[in-house]
């Protein structure tokens, strides 16, 4: 009841950012995107900080005036539907947007939630032709989703697990000094796939580090990690390498430090969602994390881009930006622009050919298995106001200075996808 509340909450007050346009000539009823994800529970918070990111994508296509269809243009509108971070629910909230009538999909915080999405959007688009719908994921980066269980329907505009192993492991690599490593991880599919990769990568680029700890938990249900955390430091591992994200990252770092763990963190998401702010001073110099982009990112545009965010989203608690989450809406729109129809089919041939730059960041689509190539960053945990550091992290005082970037080619990595497309 309450999340159907909150929902339809959401949709008004955008739906009333859109109708206040409504004035200028040719606007027509908004193009609808439905987010599904955790917007409730021990994940809530990487829910909504994606909500803030597509509302904000949204409001920038909106403010110059839409998608241009026709002779006519179309705003972005964001609507909410609450997965809990479970399949099944997020089933059921697939079903309740496209009964509302919304064709384009958005999740990402879950590659088990997002594989069951592609099998659900597979069947009902071969069996419902005149009612197809897109999956636009941000964020699941397990690979088998643009491998092995490819499909038409689905884009992923983050770089995926393997990518971003490799992008880390070229900093770790290099740390001659690291000699003992804990590999540590959520219990699914794409916690799985971290820490094969990670096995793999440490074999082949420093099979001189010792793997002193290779464990899985259950994803969003420890709510104490002070066992796993006595283990590690009593393992000796001079390093943690992780894929854990929200507060499975938070209370795994939260309680590392109390045992007084000394080590580095090598991380795929440990630059927000209060990581630095637990770890404040012993975190310098010891978390690593690896995205697509970070607000210290070098470059005028990049600065600009991440205190317009700021401004619009001025509380600490709210400091969670994403470029590929603004690149992903432009992308579509771009889609819908050149396709010059929103059925689907059309606007997903456009889609597969997209090719996006915001303010210096470019990124296109790999139309042979739907996977987004953008340049990837690794950064490391330092002060605010030292080198590299004009920007913190939700007003922790510390933030993250890029270390390595890693060009689009350099990046990419070859797939196995074999692309059915529709036919007619």
């Amino acid at each position: 009841m309450l999340q159907n509340f909150f929902r339809h909450v959401a949709a008004a007050v955008l739906c009333l950012w859109s109708l206040a346009a409504l004035g200028q000539s040719g606007v027509q009823p908004p193009v609808r995107i439905a987010l599904i994800e955790s917007l409730s529970g021990p994940l809530a918070n990487t829910g909504e900080a994606v909500f803030r990111n597509l509302v904000w994508a949204a409001e920038r296509i909106n403010a110059r005036g839409g998608v241009k269809l026709g002779t006519g243009s179309r705003l972005l509108q964001i609507e909410r539907y609450d997965s809990k971070g479970q399949s099944e629910e997020a089933l059921a909230a697939l079903r309740s947007a496209m009964d509302d009538g919304i064709s384009v999909m958005a999740q990402g915080n879950s590659s088990a939630v997002a594989a069951t999405l592609i099998d659900a959007i597979n069947k009902h688009n071969e069996r419902e032709p005149g009612k197809r719908v897109l999956f636009l994921n941000y964020s699941a980066v397990d690979p088998m989703l643009t491998n092995e269980k490819c499909s038409f329907w689905h884009f992923r505009f983050d770089a995926h697990a393997d990518m971003r192993m490799a992008a880390l492991m070229d900093v770790l690599k290099d740390d001659r000094a690291l000699k003992s490593v804990y590999l540590i991880g959520q219990d699914y599919s794409f916690g799985q796939a971290v820490q094969r990769e990670a096995r793999k990568q440490l074999a082949l680029q420093r099979p001189d580090v010792q793997v002193v700890g290779d464990e899985l938990h259950p994803m969003a249900r420890i709510k104490d990690f002070m066992p796993y955390a006595f283990k590690i430091k009593q393992s000796g591992a001079q390093a943690v390498l992780t894929g854990n994200f929200g507060n499975d990252l938070t209370l795994l770092v939260k309680a590392a430090k109390e045992v007084g763990f000394e080590g580095k963190f090598y991380t795929f998401y440990g630059n927000a969602l209060g990581v630095p702010g637990v770890l404040a001073e012993a975190g310098v110099g010891k978390v690593i994390a690896v995205a697509d982009w970070f607000p210290n990112t070098p470059g005028a545009p990049s600065e600009a881009f991440y205190q317009s965010f700021r401004q619009r989203f001025p509380k600490p608690q709210d400091d969670y930006v994403h470029m590929r989450m603004q690149l992903m809406l432009e992308a579509l729109a771009q889609a819908v622009e050149k396709a010059g129809t929103l059925e689907v089919a059309a606007v997903a041939l456009q889609l597969e050919k997209a090719s996006v730059n915001l303010l210096g960041h470019k990124g296109e689509m790999r139309a042979a298995d739907h996977q987004f190539q953008q340049p990837l960053r690794v950064a490391v945990m330092d002060r605010q106001g030292s080198a590299g550091v004009k920007f913190d992290v939700e007003g922790s005082g510390y933030g993250f200075r890029v270390i390595k970037t890693i060009t689009p080619a350099a990046a990419q990595m070859p797939h196995s996808c074999k692309m059915q497309r529709p036919i007619g």
